[in-house]
């Protein structure tokens, strides 16, 4: 009887020890979540944050794979914000139900996704005879994508379009927000030249698309330097090469001219000069291919810097205050 006794004791202490690590262990836990939502709250209180950008990861016709691999990668509960670009692969079909598909798979996301146009996403669309309606998909995609005055994702992010032009009511994909000290911006620079086609007679999209791409970069920079910003960060699928040193006055003479003209000198040209008169920083943010061997770095000249991410998924954490502004992590 004693010896049951004494079992019975050893059974009541031990639950009780497990009971008080289960609750000790409750408690730490507890205490982890509260640090790390303060650690979150005192950042932005100093105007810290963090946001993930998608290259364009369709490479393939898979393109429901990645794009969930993708977007699993940028449920961070500390993103303020996800910007993808494309929603298709180049041999994926140009339907109406693959856009509106993408869509539902992006609108499901837990961040706000802005979505940047990629060339393959309309470029290059034929019709069941094989004639070209590239530009009437991309009318297309604005109606699914950029009908909002928000972000899609299950979270809101209040956007300013374009489209909010009278002149310009086409061009929705292009938007911009601010989030505490920065304006963030959506440009459609494509891939390819920025389709720029340099077949004889009018460039009519491309050109339709350079005024009104100047008239918003122009935009922009003027509601930075109002409102006293400390950065821009714009994002493209199309490298700009804005770091690309120019010739001057005088090297130009005796220059043959290009076989092909840059589709991007335009555009180019202007941000260089706006951002002469920008006291912060300017970073341009593309999906262009990174060479072999390295990795995504933002390379800088004056207060212009540049990085492509390739077909990576990167987040960037931005300190407006600090040196240096932005930095990267792939995740």
């Amino acid at each position: 009887m004693t010896g049951r006794l004494q079992l019975r004791r050893a059974l009541i202490v031990c639950a009780c020890l497990l009971v008080a690590h289960a609750a000790g262990a409750g408690h730490d836990k507890h205490k982890d979540k509260a640090k790390a939502k303060a650690r979150t709250e005192a950042a932005a209180s100093r105007g810290e944050h963090r946001f993930a950008i998608i290259g364009h990861v369709y490479a393939s016709a898979k393109g429901d794979e990645v794009l969930e691999e993708a977007l699993a990668n940028t449920r961070k509960s500390d993103l303020s914000f996800v910007v993808a670009t494309g929603i298709k692969a180049a041999n994926e079909p140009c339907t109406d139900e693959l856009y509106t598909h993408r869509r539902d798979m992006l609108v499901a996301a837990r961040r706000p996704v802005v979505v940047v146009p990629a060339a393959s996403d309309w470029k290059d669309c034929r019709n069941a005879a094989g004639r070209p309606i590239g530009i009437e998909r991309m009318n297309r995609l604005r109606e699914v994508l950029y009908e909002e005055t928000s972000a899609v994702g299950a979270r809101p992010l209040k956007l300013s379009r374009l489209s909010n032009s009278a002149k310009f009511r086409s061009y929705a994909e292009n938007a911009y927000w601010i989030k505490d000290t920065v304006l963030y911006a959506t440009v459609n620079l494509p891939s390819n030249n920025n389709h720029y086609r340099p077949e004889a007679g009018r460039n009519s999209e491309y050109e339709d698309r350079t005024v009104a791409n100047r008239f918003w970069l122009n935009r922009l920079f003027s509601q930075a330097r109002r409102k006293k910003l400390d950065g821009i960060v714009l994002f493209s699928e199309g490298h700009v090469n804005i770091l690309k040193q120019e010739p001057g006055l005088l090297a130009r003479f005796g220059r043959p001219a290009p076989a092909v003209q840059d589709g991007f000198a335009p555009a180019r040209k202007q941000i260089v000069s706006l951002a002469r008169k920008f006291q912060g920083k300017v970073l341009l943010i593309d999906t262009a291919k990174v060479p072999d061997g390295t990795e995504p770095a933002v390379a800088w000249r004056d207060n212009i810097g540049h990085i492509s991410v390739g077909s990576r998924v990167m987040h960037v954490t931005v300190r407006p205050e600090a040196e240096p502004m932005f930095e990267l992590d792939e995740r």
